[in-house]
């Protein structure tokens, strides 16, 4: 399992042979070189024919018109996924889009990950890069994806109907069979293959009407499921090489401390210990298994050095968000069209969101081999080029002598967009001549995330006579995590467009509206990251919130005040009508201390309203005792996968905004296992309903729209019951105790119903 020798242009020369074998259809630019639309010209203009071939002569495929679509001689049928599968069902519904076109069912392919290349696979929406993230997997390639599987197929029926001698429109395709409809007759893909590949590419396709689909739009299995049950997928942390060796990891505890003086002695004498090896900040004891690895690190004795952050703490951030907020400078990232009437009624809020770690259920690994000019690396990542780039930077070798096999993920959320568990891994493997799997501790994992940023938000109103918002002003003030990882993505006057998502862009009908953000930089060691749902999940916390509080201030349902906000026929207003029809607002009383929130927005290309039920004990333990979701994605590729990923999505924010947020005290975050930084349990898990809308539109993104509508539902449920505005999460008990004040405002409601003053 060591690394493959390739030449200068990264092609194993044992397999240039397939490109003359399979012909010249194959050795094409990435998906065609004729003009098929906007949609396949933009995929990414920096594509070379050079990684092309590569990916053309993966396992010798007889046919392989581009990057996605293998036929083998032997009529097996693999499909290349072009981003990574980290529980989201991604592998499933990248299949279902190039299957439809293609003419084949999920049973009949395979998947495999994909070689790094932003060229082949880089995501539109996201620069180029080969990336998965931001719920822009099925949005970005809507189009693309289906027309590679058209070009396939085509080809296919090309050179069946050749064969037969007969035109290709008299010909349809089902299930890997090409089928002569006038005469019955029929050549599965294997017996056409080779002569497809011959074929030049077609100049347009056509595309398949939604009401002739076949496979989109049903509720299919996942492909990467039976593997997953019977225990056959591999993910990062399963990685097994000839001759491997496990590293247990040590960072420095304080954020941008270094390693002082090491005491090894005890460590060397635990049994399976081989090696302790160390960076600047850093140090890994190395063992013939894990345990062995673990135990030996136990027993070392460590100084740490500190550095800048040796008294830091998280009411230090707080307060010099707060100092950054009331000074600037701000930048606008929405600007009103009007003028606020005179007078009016005015509301005024400050919110603080903590900062979030990420925890997903595999903890971070890499397995690496570093041999004289060579890198290999068996990982799950969300970004497999860059851990390429760094890898090679590292070792200061050609990119195209490093090899990335990534492997499934068990969890991402974002976490995995960052690279530096690779390079520590590769910078641990350099000093060691055999391949070292690094597997970071829950604790490592926790303890050194890239966390969500800290917020600190101030947003205000004025009301007119009728409650409608006559002015609305929100300043933002944060880190940046695009400022950092993507830097050329910021806007020309360095507005963070994230920072803002949500906020600048309201499902509501107001023109006076002022959105700005300040920008903070955290000190150093402290690097914010992408957490699932990132700007949208802070920003519609603070929005939501808002404009629940200004109904109460009007004295207004919080169903009919958003409704009067909303332009009538609007896919917002659709979805927080189907919501609110399914769970029944404004029905029957509900009982004291059980109240009802509201949550609608649009984020991620999709619509989406959520209503949480809850009920607040006198002691402050909330219990979830339902939800009801209604989402608008535009085509459901499965609908399956939406009710999964909504379900998932809206229980990772419902925990979060319970449980969670990473505090530092002494330069370090005090939160270190699932026992201070929690989960739902499933006896705590309410009965979550999704309803999705019938829509024709082009598919929005869903990994994230759950997760991002969660916490201002289950805060204004919160407030209903209990009439406790919460403007800081994670929920406080303390704070939801019953006090006579809030047991005076249920007794006075009197019939207990959502959104009662």
């Amino acid at each position: 399992m060591t690394a493959s020798p390739h030449d200068e242009h990264g092609i194993d020369p044992r397999r240039r042979s397939a490109l003359k074998l399979a012909g010249g259809g194959l050795a094409v630019a990435f998906l065609w070189t004729a003009g098929l639309g906007p949609a396949v010209a933009q995929m990414n203009p920096r594509r070379q024919p050079a990684d092309d071939a590569a990916a053309a002569a993966d396992g010798h495929p007889t046919f392989a018109p581009n990057a996605f679509i293998r036929i083998d001689a032997d009529g097996r049928i693999r499909l290349v996924m072009p981003t990574v599968e980290m529980g989201q069902a991604i592998y499933t519904g990248i299949s279902m889009m190039l299957a439809e076109e293609l003419g084949v069912g999920l049973d009949q392919i395979t998947v495999e990950h994909s070689i790094p290349s932003d060229a082949l696979y880089g995501q539109v929406l996201l620069g180029g890069g080969q990336i998965t993230g931001g719920s822009t997997s099925t949005r970005g390639q809507w189009q693309s994806l289906r027309e590679a599987g058209a070009v396939a197929r085509e080809m296919l029926v090309a050179a069946a109907a050749a064969q037969w001698h007969v035109d290709a429109a008299s010909c349809s395709v089902a299930r890997a069979t090409i089928t002569h409809v006038p005469s019955g007759r029929t050549l599965g893909f294997a017996a056409v293959a080779e002569a497809a590949g011959k074929l030049p590419q077609p100049a347009t396709v056509t595309l398949k009407d939604p009401k002739d689909f076949t496979v989109i739009g049903k509720p299919l299995r996942r492909v990467d499921s039976p593997d997953k049950v019977n225990g056959g997928t591999q993910f990062g942390i399963d990685v097994k090489v000839p001759g491997m060796k496990y590293a247990a990891v040590r960072t420095s505890p304080e954020l941008a401390g270094t390693l002082g003086a090491v005491d090894e002695t005890k460590a060397r004498a635990v049994p399976g210990v081989i090696d302790v090896i160390r960076l600047a900040d850093a140090v890994a004891v190395v063992g013939e298994h894990y345990w062995a690895a673990h135990r030996g690190l136990q027993e070392l004795t460590i100084e740490w050095r500190h550095g800048v952050n040796e008294k830091l703490d998280t009411a230090t951030l707080i307060a010099a968000l707060q100092e950054s907020s009331r000074k600037g400078p701000a930048l606008v990232g929405r600007k009103p069209k009007g003028e606020a009437g005179a007078g009016g009624k005015a509301v005024e809020m400050t919110f603080v969101s903590p900062m979030l770690a990420h925890a997903p259920m595999e903890p971070l690994n890499a397995t690496v081999h570093v041999t004289p000019g060579k890198c290999e690396i068996w990982t799950g990542t969300q970004v497999p080029t860059r851990a390429q780039k760094e890898a090679a930077r590292i070792c200061g070798i050609p990119l195209d002598a490093v090899t990335v096999n990534n492997q499934y993920l068990g969890g991402g959320f974002g976490r995995r967009l960052e690279t530096d568990q690779v390079e520590q891994a590769v910078a641990f493997a350099k000093q060691v001549a055999y391949p070292l799997k690094v597997i970071w501790s829950r604790e490592e994992d926790i303890r050194h995330d890239r966390v969500r940023p800290l917020y600190f938000d101030r947003i205000s109103a004025t009301l007119d006579g009728d409650g409608r918002p006559t002015s609305w002003k929100h300043r933002i003030t944060s880190g940046t995590v695009l400022g950092r990882w993507a830097p050329g993505g910021m806007g020309k006057d360095g507005m963070d467009s994230d920072a803002i998502e949500s906020a600048a862009d309201l499902p509501y009908e107001m023109d006076n509206v002022l959105v700005e953000w300040v920008r903070h930089d955290m000190p150093p060691g402290l690097v914010v990251g992408w957490w699932r749902g990132v700007g949208p999940t802070h920003n519609l916390f603070i929005v939501e919130s808002f404009i629940d509080q200004l109904a109460h201030t009007s004295g207004k349902d919080p169903l009919a005040y958003r409704r009067s906000l909303m332009k009538p026929g609007s896919r917002p207003l659709g979805v927080l009508d189907l919501a609110a029809g399914k769970i029944g607002w404004g029905g029957q009383p509900l009982p004291a201390r059980v109240g009802r929130g509201i949550a609608v927005a649009s984020p991620f290309g999709s619509h989406v309203c959520a209503i949480v039920e809850v009920e607040v004990t006198a002691q402050g333990q909330v219990h979830l005792r339902r939800a009801v979701v209604a989402v608008d994605v535009g085509i459901a590729i499965n609908p399956s996968s939406v009710q999964a990923q909504v379900q998932g999505g809206l229980l990772f924010g419902l925990s979060a905004a319970l449980f969670n947020g990473i505090t530092l005290k002494d330069g370090m975050i005090e939160q270190s296992n699932f026992h201070d930084y929690r989960t739902l349990r499933i006896n705590e898990v309410p009965n979550v309903e999704v309803y999705a809308v019938a829509s024709g539109e082009s598919p929005g993104g869903l990994g994230e729209v759950g997760t991002a509508i969660a916490a201002p539902a289950l805060a204004n449920a919160i407030f209903a019951a209990t009439g406790v505005r919460l403007t800081e999460l994670p929920v406080s008990r303390t704070s939801l105790a019953a006090s006579a004040d809030a047991l005076k405002r249920v007794a006075d409601a009197g019939t207990g119903k959502e959104g009662v003053a």
